[in-house]
């Protein structure tokens, strides 16, 4: 009789951990990912590996080398595949996100640093710094189709939202070129601010706003007469620019003011300035919520701003020196994911319908994890 008690006890307390489980699990996976889907976060290492973290399981599951120092990695936007470039190595190279393995590496020139998408994802294009030269590949057959010379150390490119035109930022001798996206003709080529290394493309493909990492200004060129129309007076070196979905806002991040600058973009006029602590480095736009999330590197806190009425929120802990952050890539997005270059973390925070619910894990990724991207499939 005590036997047969014990056993019943025993079956009671196994039935209440599994169902404690179960209702873990639920918490924890996102309420878009249906059975059969998976959602992995690909962080760069150090060690020149790409570490892969199943956003489920809330744990590294994968650590893959790629050859060569990670200068910049994307998801493909419609293949479950995630895209990169080895600086070192003068490649590009392509990550099976169902395999966990490189699959392949496309010879790009000499010291690439950037990437990016066609709109329909059927390209990539690769700027190489060291031999002056624009590569287009093909997404399929993971073959270069078109080249182009650039100007002097081309540090990024960037597609137009309409998909016709390649923006080239040259660092060395301050230039953007036009290109035609489909060809690679030399469009027009336009004088900018010195040390010019990112660009933001307005919706409409009219303008794009210019950012130097040594400048207190921005560029902005006309895209349809291929001239530059002002150089624009900020309140402080720019680290990253976040464009508002529609266009009409131009976020600028500075960590050497400590704060936040708004831009219209319609009118080329300076706005509201926000400050929003020690370093404010980068940031990620939550569009359906307009809340802005900022990491601030010294501070190890990432910022909620809201945007629409530049209202700033109790700072979230997010690890040693925060950096790049991705939001899961759900219809509603339910997990803010926050590199943390110092700890080796990738820090993962609950976002609810309209704020971050704070701190859910720290999952050890690597050392000196740097470049970020989410993929669903």
């Amino acid at each position: 009789m005590q036997r047969a008690s014990k056993i019943r006890v025993i079956l009671i307390c196994s039935l209440l951990m599994l169902g404690a489980i179960m209702l873990l699990a639920r918490e924890h996976r996102p309420s878009f990912l249906r059975p059969g889907l998976r959602l992995y976060a690909y962080v760069s290492t150090a060690d020149n590996a790409v570490s892969v973290v199943d956003l489920v399981k809330l744990t590294t599951v994968a650590h893959v080398p790629v050859g060569g120092a990670i200068a910049a990695m994307r998801e493909h936007p419609t293949r479950a595949e995630v895209w990169g470039v080895s600086s070192n190595g003068g490649f590009a190279w392509i990550l099976d996100s169902r395999t966990s393995q490189v699959t392949a590496r496309v010879p790009v020139g000499a010291l690439p640093y950037s990437m990016d998408f066609s709109p329909d994802g059927n390209r990539v294009y690769v700027p190489a710094s060291g031999s002056n030269f624009l590569t287009a590949i093909d997404c399929d057959s993971r073959r270069v189709v078109a080249h182009s010379a650039t100007g002097a150390q081309p540090v990024a490119a960037r597609v137009s939202p309409d998909g016709k035109l390649v923006l080239v930022v040259n660092r060395k001798d301050s230039t953007v070129g036009i290109y035609d996206a489909a060809t690679l003709q030399l469009k027009n080529t336009v004088g900018v601010i010195p040390d010019p290394e990112d660009a933001a493309i307005l919706p409409d493909n009219s303008a794009a706003f210019i950012l130097s990492r040594t400048q207190k200004r921005l560029s902005v060129i006309d895209l349809r007469k291929g001239q530059l129309l002002t150089n624009m007076e900020l309140a402080g070196i720019p680290s990253q620019m976040i464009l508002k979905p529609d266009g009409g806002e131009l976020f600028v991040l500075s960590p050497e003011s400590h704060g936040l600058q708004v831009i219209n973009t319609w009118t080329h006029e300076v706005g509201d300035y926000t400050v929003l602590g020690s370093a404010p480095t980068r940031g990620v736009l939550l569009a359906d919520s307009g809340v802005l999330y900022v990491s601030d590197a010294a501070s190890g806190n990432v910022t909620p701003v809201d945007v629409n009425f530049r209202r700033v929120s109790r700072p979230i802990p997010a690890g040693q020196t925060p950096g790049a952050l991705r939001f899961d890539p759900g219809d509603k997005a339910r997990l803010l994911l926050v590199v943390s270059q110092a700890s080796g973390d990738l820090s993962v925070i609950r976002i609810t319908s309209d704020r971050a619910s704070g701190l859910l894990t720290m999952i050890p990724v690597g050392d000196q994890p740097r470049e970020l991207a989410v993929k669903l499939f």
